[in-house]
């Protein structure tokens, strides 16, 4: 599977920006599907995942409340809508697609978008 992030740009803290990512090459439904993050300077870190349905879903604690992850399995797309955004947010978004069980960490995603990048001035 393919995938391609977009919807990354600049936003002032309090505000809002939403990511998506589209899959192609695959069938979206085979594949839980997560976001991580990477801040300049420091490791990939985990956002938010979802299965494959939509149903269940699991956020980092520094995200709770503010993000909010889904997935519309008609248009092979995931999205990340972000509000409240903070400074600490400023990073590259990746999307990831794994094939087996639902996982926070990024050594166990198999297929990773391009990332977009997200910078939130304070």
């Amino acid at each position: 599977v393919q995938l391609q992030a977009s919807g990354g740009g600049l936003a002032q803290a309090g505000g809002s920006l939403r990511l998506s990512c589209t899959a192609s090459g695959s069938i979206f439904t085979r594949y839980i599907m997560g976001w991580f993050r990477q801040a300049s300077g420091k490791e990939r870190g985990f956002v938010a995942t979802i299965n494959r349905s939509g149903g269940s879903t699991d956020y980092a604690d520094s995200v709770k409340g503010r993000f909010t992850i889904s997935r519309d399995n008609a248009k092979d797309t995931m999205y990340l809508q972000m509000n409240n955004l903070k400074p600490e947010d400023t990073a590259v978004y990746y999307c990831a697609a794994k094939g087996d069980f639902v996982s926070t960490y990024a050594d166990e995603y198999e297929y990773w978008g391009q990332g977009t990048l997200v910078t939130v001035s304070s």
